[in-house]
């Protein structure tokens, strides 16, 4: 037990058999907290022999929690006040570290009696444009995460700011990121009704995310999260915005093979570079691959928006999700839907799905004169003709 557990509570040495943590995901879970590729500052000289140094030691430290001793912290507001979600450490306890990234790792642990995720960001003290992009980052996720509340949203518990590494606090997902999930699976295996029910729970969470006002702008299988009860939640807003300032925003957010066309090519946009990143989440739903697989995410990038290139649908899918997929992932934002039609949608067909109804076209299936034209020629047969992409 002490091998899996380092009873760190902070401040104080503990007996590991003392607290009893929940089991960790596999230790290749892709870690989706810490900025992909296309987020990162664009640098084309070295690093310098002091950021070499300065990541070496970092990365000989077996845990950053002896970084977090309490103590004084910079977690104030302008006008000195203690912020609402400035952790108590003296409560908080760190256990295995089960995913990490260039600057961050995510630990498993136990705040206040509560099993949680540790997510641990380091502050680089050589690169000053790096720091000042995590430093960004980590505002952002903190803010939004804090004042958003819903069934599909991961829950925020707390959040410290102590250089020379920031954490933030929120509930422990047992069973890891989607992507993971859906590496277990074989292609194609998913049953509709699965489908259905992980695929409702992100638009759903998407739905209430833009009634807030907010752009993910980074969604993705890898930040899509999975409870015991295999309900999805959706994660890592560390370069959400809210959408009336994302038009002042210069550059492409999110990760390549999920991303809109007119953010790759640097376009303004607007929610709907969510409703595309959905639709390529979808796909991976019913193929349960990896989207613009044998390609480079560059390439994956280059194929979507200068060739409008999409993923293969599958052949064995139901027309209905295949034309869904098509209408998230359209060329032209405004032929996207936004995230109430998609619920209204997937809610429909999963009351079909459950009571066993098949789908005619003469049925009222009507949400607008568009739903009709969704499910035109969708007829409960399993042998559907190829969807072209």
């Amino acid at each position: 037990m002490a091998s899996c557990f380092w009873a760190l509570r902070l401040g104080k040495k503990n007996r590991a058999s003392s607290v009893s943590l929940p089991p960790s995901p596999p230790p290749s879970l892709p870690c989706s907290s810490f900025p992909s590729s296309s987020q990162l500052p664009k640098k084309n000289h070295l690093p310098t022999e002091m950021e070499v140094m300065e990541k070496k030691r970092w990365d000989s430290l077996e845990s950053w929690s002896m970084l977090l001793e309490p103590g004084t912290e910079n977690s104030e507001g302008s006008g000195g006040e203690r912020e609402e979600w400035m952790a108590d450490l003296s409560q908080l306890f760190i256990g295995n570290k089960f995913a990490s990234g260039s600057h961050s790792r995510i630990y498993r642990g136990i705040y206040k009696q509560r099993a949680v995720a540790v997510k641990m960001v380091r502050i680089p003290e050589q690169d000053e444009e790096r720091r000042a992009m995590l430093e960004k980052q980590f505002n952002s996720e903190v803010a939004f995460l804090s004042r958003l509340y819903h069934p599909n949203i991961v829950q925020f518990i707390a959040a410290s700011k102590k250089p020379p590494v920031y954490c933030i606090i929120t509930e422990y997902m047992s069973q890891g990121t989607l992507r993971m999930y859906l590496h277990k699976k074989q292609p194609y295996s998913l049953s509709t009704e699965t489908i259905l029910r992980l695929a409702l729970d992100i638009s759903r969470g998407m739905q209430y995310l833009h009634s807030q006002g907010v752009i993910h702008r980074d969604l993705k299988s890898h930040n899509l999260l999975l409870n015991d009860e295999m309900r999805v939640k959706v994660a890592d807003f560390g370069t959400s915005c809210l959408e009336t300032q994302c038009r002042a925003s210069k550059g492409n957010m999110g990760t390549y093979r999920w991303m809109a066309p007119e953010m790759v090519k640097e376009k303004p946009y607007t929610r709907k570079v969510d409703v595309y990143s959905f639709g390529i989440v979808l796909w991976e739903l019913t193929t349960a691959l990896v989207p613009f697989q044998g390609m480079t995410p560059v390439q994956a990038a280059y194929a979507a928006s200068e060739k409008n290139m999409r993923p293969p649908l599958s052949t064995t899918c139901s027309p209905v999700l295949n034309n869904l997929i098509k209408r998230c992932w359209s060329v032209n934002p405004a032929k996207r839907p936004d995230f109430s039609y998609i619920v209204s949608v997937l809610e429909k067909y999963d009351e079909c799905v459950r009571e066993g109804l098949p789908i005619l076209v003469h049925q009222e299936l009507r949400i607008g004169n568009s739903l009709v034209e969704l499910f035109k020629g969708c007829i409960t047969t399993r042998s559907s003709t190829p969807v072209p992409a």
